[in-house]
């Protein structure tokens, strides 16, 4: 069973910086894409960075030249290096791996989350 465990959440001030981690523990195969996801009070869930193939990397319009997504794929590990932080960035991000086993595709699984909170 692979799990998900996001860290690096907390207070930080507008204009600061954040890096989250996420790590997997557990078998993986091989991965098909790694995502960051968050969700803001009384807001639906949105996509922020993904990277898919192992290289090639997408970012909402919000956090585009902000934010920067990146994996260490000997450690089956995703970080997310946030710069210039702001108000609005505030929600719970969540990562997400769409991975294969030896005998299983297509399989899914999510972090539990951790709390960015950009106030002054």
């Amino acid at each position: 069973q692979v799990q998900l465990v996001e860290s690096g959440g907390g207070l930080v001030q507008p204009g600061g910086s954040l890096r989250l981690s996420c790590a997997a523990s557990g078998y993986i195969f091989s991965i098909n894409a790694m995502g960051w996801y968050r969700q803001a009070p009384g807001k639906e869930r949105e996509l922020v960075a993904a990277i898919t193939g192992g290289v090639s990397t997408n970012y909402a319009d919000s956090v585009k030249g902000r934010f920067t997504v990146s994996r260490d794929g000997a450690k089956n590990a995703m970080y997310l290096q946030m710069n210039s932080l702001k108000p609005e960035d505030t929600a719970v991000y969540y990562c997400n791996f769409r991975y294969n086993t030896r005998t299983t595709r297509s399989l899914e699984v999510w972090g539990q989350g951790t709390l960015v909170t950009v106030s002054s």
